[in-house]
């Protein structure tokens, strides 16, 4: 799939999966597009693991309160570092950003569906910390998001419709219409 087509075709996918668990070649294929993401002055604050065994997912699943609507195949937990980059600045947003956003393109353009969860876990009840300690990760690293993966059972959403390029984008100067 050429990438523009993978960025056309690419939805937040929130219905049931089919049984398919990825292959751990094209679990490694996503997670490496995500590592290859840019990174703010090169911190390289972003670390993800895959979760692909049942009685994994089971737990992480089970503390996932509302919960996602369907059990996925496999899971990419997304874990980054908050670490200064550059005059007291931190670039990890937009670290582990560009890198879901790689990771949801190939997912896409390897054939399955995902969707990016993470106000749902990193919320006041911070289902997230209940994952790490799931996952064992270390205290100095944060899990951000995660996305559910595998193959769709129903129906993909069609695009959201939206506003027209002229409203949103222009050529040398602002030009709201």
């Amino acid at each position: 799939m050429e990438l523009s087509e993978a960025i056309a075709k690419r939805r937040s996918y929130r219905g049931k999966y089919t049984g398919e668990v990825p292959p751990k070649e094209h679990l490694r294929q996503i997670m490496q597009a995500g590592l290859d993401a840019p990174s703010g002055c090169n911190k390289q604050t972003v670390s993800l693991i895959a979760a692909d065994e049942p009685e994994l997912l089971s737990k992480l699943c089970s503390v996932i309160d509302p919960p996602l609507p369907a059990d996925p195949p496999a899971m990419i937990c997304v874990l980054t570092q908050r670490v200064n980059a550059y005059r007291d600045k931190c670039f990890a947003v937009q670290d582990y950003s560009a890198a879901v956003e790689n990771m949801l393109l190939t997912v896409t353009a390897l054939g399955y569906q995902s969707c990016w969860v993470e106000g749902h876990i990193t919320d006041d009840d911070r289902i997230c910390d209940k994952m790490a300690e799931i996952l064992g990760v270390p205290r100095d690293y944060e899990l951000v998001c995660c996305l559910p993966v595998g193959r769709a059972a129903d129906e993909v959403p069609e695009a959201p419709r939206k506003k027209d390029f002229s409203k949103r984008a222009w050529f040398g100067g602002f030009r709201c219409t």
